[in-house]
């Protein structure tokens, strides 16, 4: 505001354009920090109430993301050696960060697919007519 208000309005759509794309990337970031500790609270009512189950954190494998969610609940509900013994025999390792789908397919952030999954953690519920 400074740089436009001295008359400098190159300066001024710049920064103001620089700034508004850190706030975008600032609520992405908080989003997804909603969206782990949704997924994080389900996982751990699934283990609390099933016991460990592969097929709890099979969906949870492709993203860094989840399976850290899967972790965080699997410690806490005491099956974490378990889980992750599982996340390990699926090849997974601390430097795998970016999701499956995003490895394969750079351009996959840009996809609501991608991007509902990510946000949007659960089983997709049916509408009854």
């Amino acid at each position: 505001m400074a740089h436009w208000s001295a008359g400098n309005a190159a300066a001024g759509v710049a920064l103001g354009w620089w700034g508004g794309c850190w706030l975008v990337v600032a609520f992405f970031a908080l989003a997804d920090g909603v969206s782990r500790h949704r997924e994080y609270r389900r996982i751990k009512g699934m283990l609390l109430r099933y016991g460990f189950s592969e097929r709890i954190l099979r969906p949870l494998a492709r993203s860094r993301c989840q399976r850290d969610a899967a972790l965080h609940a699997a410690r806490e509900t005491g099956h974490l050696d378990r889980a992750r013994a599982y996340f390990h025999g699926l090849g997974y390792r601390w430097y795998h960060i970016l999701p499956d789908l995003v490895v394969r397919n750079p351009l996959a952030f840009a996809s609501p697919t991608f991007l509902r999954t990510s946000f949007l953690p659960g089983r997709k519920r049916r509408v009854r007519p």
